[in-house]
């Protein structure tokens, strides 16, 4: 976890979002996301809330849509997911531009679509104002379990590593002729997958061996300095979960 090891998901920066201490912005993410996922799927105006703060902290932190945009696409396969429901889904049916579609499946698509991109995106902003090694020194400050910690580190450490294989593989087989636009080469993809499968295992058994050989104990060291609590940091920071609670609680009212 040295200050070498960049993440495609940080964007360093100078906003009030990212001076917050690590461990402020873990607590108040996973409450934002809590809020999220505990609001009743009928209740439509409410996700609608949670996209404005979303989208208000985004500001905040000057980060640009585009960039946010383009990797809330990775849940492209619950989206597909969420309109299909709707037409396998059974139950009673309502009629939309004269095609039925099941109530059941239209809701149950609608919550996992919403409580997905939102929760999504609150991950995002996590990751965007804040290093990995911030994270890691945020969760040794919440005092989360060494094991997990250590998985953690570890992930973010060589997570690089294991993509910078991949990407040689690849060009190794393109020098040889392998062309991945072709659906018959589908194998030779399958095969290079499960090589690197292998080659990551082989290589996590010697990063173990050569950590045991220098004293490997079992738990990370702590990578910051213990920090004084700071009241005025907590306040700002858990002001995005109070409105979020605020939006849950007329949700729940409502509902």
């Amino acid at each position: 976890m040295g200050a070498g090891h960049a993440s495609a998901l940080h964007l360093p920066g100078s906003s009030p979002l990212h001076r917050l201490p690590p461990e402020v912005k873990i607590v108040a993410a996973f409450l934002v996301v809590l809020c999220v996922v505990a609001t009743p799927r009928q209740v439509l105006w409410a996700f609608g809330g949670y996209a404005v703060l979303l989208l208000v902290l985004a500001l905040v932190a000057r980060i640009p849509p585009r960039w946010l945009a383009s990797r809330l696409l990775i849940e492209v396969p619950f989206v597909v997911l969420a309109l299909v429901l709707p037409f396998t889904a059974g139950g009673t049916t309502t009629d939309v531009v004269g095609v039925p579609l099941s109530v059941e499946g239209l809701l149950a698509g609608w919550n996992i679509l919403a409580k997905g991109t939102l929760g999504l995106a609150t991950s995002l902003l996590l990751a965007a104002t804040t290093a990995p090694r911030e994270l890691v020194v945020g969760l040794q400050r919440l005092r989360a379990p060494r094991l997990v910690i250590t998985i953690i580190t570890l992930m973010l450490r060589y997570a690089e590593v294991i993509v910078a294989e991949a990407g040689r593989m690849r060009i190794a087989r393109v020098c040889r002729g392998h062309d991945p636009r072709f659906l018959w080469q589908v194998g030779a993809t399958a095969r290079g997958v499960g090589s690197l499968f292998i080659r990551s295992y082989e290589r996590g058994e010697r990063v173990h061996l050569a950590m045991v050989s220098r004293g490997w104990s079992g738990a990370m060291p702590e990578l910051g300095e213990p920090r004084r609590r700071s009241t005025s940091a907590w306040w700002l920071g858990m002001a995005p979960p109070a409105v979020a609670a605020v939006v849950l609680g007329a949700a729940l009212w409502i509902a």
